[in-house]
């Protein structure tokens, strides 16, 4: 706090910060809590395919179930769709040994419509290896040079949909044909939600090699994180880093204000996912009204014309009474004219 107090422009921007976002602060770079691994500068640094390639693939690995191998890591700019990549805490694309595509990203919200999301960002990434092998070969282009496309979304809050499952915090997902029959699809998924993987992890504690690499993701107890150094004491020298940069104060303050203005983006599109959501419903919930009112008007129309069917029987009915009355009147007054006659 001295350090800040002395520099204007780092004492400004301190003050301008909520009271939480400070209190968080300090308690990181004071080692009072662990540091948000996730955040992108720090996932970036400890996670840089280019220098230390063996971390990301040691992670992937594991989430793929087979040995991967990082070719390179390529720019992800242009692997979203608009300004979609704005709205992420870290987003990382690499290219793996045998050609296939490997994007991991972290959603510090969980948006509403993952599904939906995972399928565009997969369908973006899947076209523009698609074209840039297609200019690379030219007319010598088979759809057999098109690898895999693993997308990988990591939430450190998830959305409601994944609290239907409780004791689930890797989800695979795949195409698959309803009959068995094996065809690549080129698509695969893993969705982690890490604040379902933090209450099971707190039940049951680290249990393998990936609950280790997610703990180190997504756990801030320092009681916590020193359980993983001694089950796993190659974490060691990843928090050394992470502490190294923590010591200078103005990288740091950098770093958290610009994951605090991702915060304030995420949230904002998180209430306008929410605001759609609502708008739809209550249009469904609308055009629901409106069908039970076309019904009713349906079912008003054909009582009225049941009712104008019985208006018109009974005004026959009348008629033919009226008829009879004048039947019954003109028999009534010959009786009487046979009357006066038989006087």
């Amino acid at each position: 706090m001295q350090e800040i107090r002395q520099n204007k422009e780092l004492n400004d921007l301190f003050d301008s910060w909520k009271e939480e976002h400070q209190r968080e602060f300090l308690d990181f770079t004071s080692g009072m809590k662990g540091v948000k691994v996730l955040y992108d500068s720090f996932f970036k640094e400890i996670f840089n395919p280019e220098l230390k390639p063996k971390r990301l693939e040691a992670l992937l690995s594991l989430l793929l179930e087979q040995k991967v191998r990082i070719k390179c890591m390529l720019p992800s700019d242009n692997s979203r769709i608009a300004d979609e990549s704005s709205l992420l805490i870290m987003d990382i694309l690499v290219e793996l040994e045998d050609g296939s595509l490997a994007n991991v990203e972290c959603q510090k919200i969980g948006y509403m419509f993952p599904g939906q999301r995972c399928a565009c960002y997969s369908a973006d990434l899947l076209l523009r290896q698609y074209k840039q092998i297609r200019n690379i070969k030219g007319d010598m282009f088979s759809y057999k040079d098109v690898k895999k496309v693993y997308t990988i979304v990591i939430f450190e809050t998830s959305a409601g949909d994944f609290h239907a499952f409780p004791k689930d915090y890797i989800h695979y997902a795949t195409h698959k044909t309803n009959t068995g029959l094996q065809i690549d699809f080129l698509q695969e998924y893993i969705l982690i939600p890490l604040d379902i993987f933090r209450q099971n992890l707190y039940n049951r504690g680290i249990e393998n090699q990936l609950d280790a690499w997610l703990a180190f993701l997504s756990v801030d107890d320092p009681e916590w994180i020193v359980k993983l150094i001694q089950s796993y004491p190659e974490f060691k020298p990843l928090y050394n880093e992470v502490y190294a940069i923590c010591r200078n104060t103005e990288r740091i303050m950098g770093i958290y204000s610009e994951e605090l203005k991702i915060l304030d983006r995420n949230t904002v599109r998180l209430m306008i996912d929410q605001m759609q959501d609502k708008i739809d419903t209550q249009q469904k919930l609308l055009l629901k009204k409106d069908d039970v009112l076309a019904q009713k008007d349906i079912a008003l129309a054909q009582k009225d014309d049941a009712l104008a069917q019985k208006d018109e029987v009974l005004a026959q009915k009348d008629d033919a009474l009226a008829r009879k009355d004048e039947e019954i009147a003109r028999l009534m007054k010959l009786l009487e004219q046979k009357d006066e006659v038989r006087q």
